[in-house]
């Protein structure tokens, strides 16, 4: 997958620029567009194949050429110079969040420290104590920085690990001898954050180490693990794990089931067969060894007397229990998406103007789209002024009185401060058909502190929706504390509506906290918080938070069409 390589590439040398002392600007440009490859729903190469990399927000014509030419060596020379200037190593401790330049090169020059295994030894053995502007709290900001990094290497967020996903079974499409195939596991469940990957494939018996022989030499390979009879695992990029089995066709429903778990749902599906004489394994349900079927899920779950529970559902929550009782929740589709209430312009910090994003929105089939441009105080994502808005609303009213088949709302992303006022005027706050308020900045305030900020913006009413509730960076930025009770609480008492954020890299609200929102009957919005058309299509994940978060149709207040999204906005 290039897309992790090219950002991995364009962070490394904002990196190496920023303890180099180069400019801001310069340092800026590769950050941004690291950030928005990173985040693409789709591989870069299809960008490249159609000659639209410069489509990509921060991608200019200096960018796309070196993109380009990544995608073709696997490499970037200039990369490779700009390496020589720093110890190895040093750049990989720049990725602990709130670890800056100035610190990274006081460390080398001090301590000799060039790795994160270095800096973990050196904390341990006292060596940072003493350090100029190196304080007890500045190391356990450290400490906490370096669990973030070691988290995010661990596991892979959701858009990665489906990206390269479907580049190893893109890869698998040629052999004949498959019948089906599918990817399993945590993936297939579509958690927020994925490990190994699982993939099941369906062949003839006799074709069964051929299939293995052939995966084993895919592109992708770094190195083979394990090779047997019916499982081979390799070692991809990044020291990913991908582990294939193959299973006959007749095992392929309950194969399906038994690798997609989760465990625990596995194990009281289990229960339940024995409770009936049944026996299910990952090669079909028998009754005394005599094999019953196996050949499709859905007849695996008739045997125990329930309907199909989806993936996403089966993690022994309760989903089972309802499915004896015929009431599992008609969870939201695609389909039933209407628009998108949070994504931005060339106005502030998005790279296509309102209308460009509008008629990509309506080519997904919304009838409205929010564009929500970030407010003035965030001035280094480009916040409108007054008199920066009444233009943005001049665009809007002309574009809409002669766009058909979609309504563009006049809406912002409004900056909630250290003390939970926003920032317009409410008098400007009215005019807007949409207020998205969010935190940016302040994130190391206390539980207390936050809580009360939200709880702040949900009273001012002029405030729909609270963006990304908990402020999370996956890699980054850990979820700032938050009591999300008493947000629910006062999001129920005064109308405000939750967001489950579908950028990449945030999926905030995660799936638990949706369904306690939805337990509190609490409206929600999924929006993509775009900043490119590309960046659309990401409304995918959100829903993948969605489902697993129980949410149905009537949930969500951006599955409503348009008079009856802005009567709700009004109430």
């Amino acid at each position: 997958m290039n897309n992790k390589l090219i950002a991995e590439i364009f962070y490394n040398i904002a990196k190496i620029l920023e303890i180099k002392g180069g400019n801001p600007f310069r340092i800026r440009a590769y950050e941004r567009a690291a950030m928005n490859i990173e985040n693409l729903s789709e591989d870069i190469t299809s960008y490249i194949n159609e000659d639209k990399l410069r489509t990509i927000e921060g991608i200019g014509k200096d960018l796309a050429e070196k993109i380009k030419e990544i995608a073709r060596t696997g490499g970037l020379k200039e990369y490779e110079k700009l390496k020589k200037a720093v110890p190895e190593g040093v750049v990989d401790l720049m990725n602990i969040p709130g670890l800056g330049p100035k610190t990274v090169k006081m460390l080398y020059d001090k301590l000799k420290i060039k790795s994160i295994s270095q800096l973990k030894q050196a904390i341990a053995k006292g060596k940072l104590s003493g350090l100029e502007k190196i304080r007890e709290k500045t190391i356990e900001n450290i400490k906490q920085g370096i669990g973030i990094v070691e988290r995010g290497r661990e596991r892979m967020p959701l858009s990665e690990a489906g990206m390269l996903t479907d580049e190893i079974l893109n890869s698998l499409k040629g052999i004949r001898a498959i019948k089906k195939i599918s990817a399993c596991g945590s993936l297939r469940r579509q958690k927020e954050t994925i490990g190994d990957i699982d993939i099941l494939a369906a062949a003839a018996k006799r074709d069964e180490p051929r299939v293995l022989d052939r995966f084993t030499k895919i592109p992708q390979v770094k190195k083979i693990i394990a090779k047997g009879g019916t499982k081979s695992s390799i070692l991809i990029k990044d020291d990913r794990q991908v582990d294939l089995r193959v299973v006959e066709e007749r095992s392929w429903g309950a194969a399906l089931v038994y690798f997609t778990g989760s465990k625990n749902f596995n194990v009281k599906l289990r229960q339940m067969a024995i409770r009936k004489g049944l026996k299910i394994n990952e090669y079909g349900v028998f009754r005394e060894n005599r094999y019953i079927c196996g050949r499709e899920e859905k007849d695996v779950f008739a045997q125990l007397g329930m309907p199909y529970i989806v993936p996403e559902l089966r993690e022994d929550m309760g989903e089972i229990e309802l499915a004896m009782k015929g009431r599992l929740p008609d969870l939201i589709s695609a389909g039933d998406i209407k628009g998108d209430l949070h994504t931005h312009s060339a106005y502030s910090d998005g790279q296509n103007s309102i209308l460009e994003m509008t008629e990509a929105a309506r080519d997904k089939g919304y009838s409205y789209i929010a564009v929500t441009d970030h407010s003035q105080g965030l001035k280094v994502a480009g916040g409108l002024s007054a008199a920066e808005l009444k233009k943005k609303k001049n665009e809007i009213d002309k574009l809409n009185s002669r766009i058909k088949g979609i309504r563009i709302l006049f809406g912002a992303e409004v900056d909630i401060d250290s003390e939970g006022g926003l920032d317009y005027r409410d008098d400007i706050l009215a005019q807007f058909d949409v207020v998205v308020a969010a935190i940016h900045t302040g994130f190391k305030q206390s539980r207390q502190q936050f809580t009360k900020r939200i709880i702040k913006a949900c009273r001012n009413k002029n405030a729909h929706i609270i963006a990304h509730p908990f402020g999370r960076l996956w890699g980054v930025r850990e979820p700032y504390p938050l009591d999300f009770e008493k947000v629910l609480e006062a999001a129920s008492d005064t109308n405000t509506h939750l967001e489950i954020n579908s950028f990449p890299s945030r999926l905030d609200l995660n799936d638990m906290n949706a369904r306690l929102a939805r337990q509190s009957g609490v409206k929600l919005s999924i929006a993509t918080d775009a900043h490119g058309i590309h960046q659309l299509d990401a409304m995918r994940f959100g829903l993948a938070v969605a489902r697993r978060g129980w949410l149905e149709k009537k949930d969500v207040i951006n599955t409503l069409p348009l008079e009856g999204l802005l009567r709700i906005l009004k109430k």
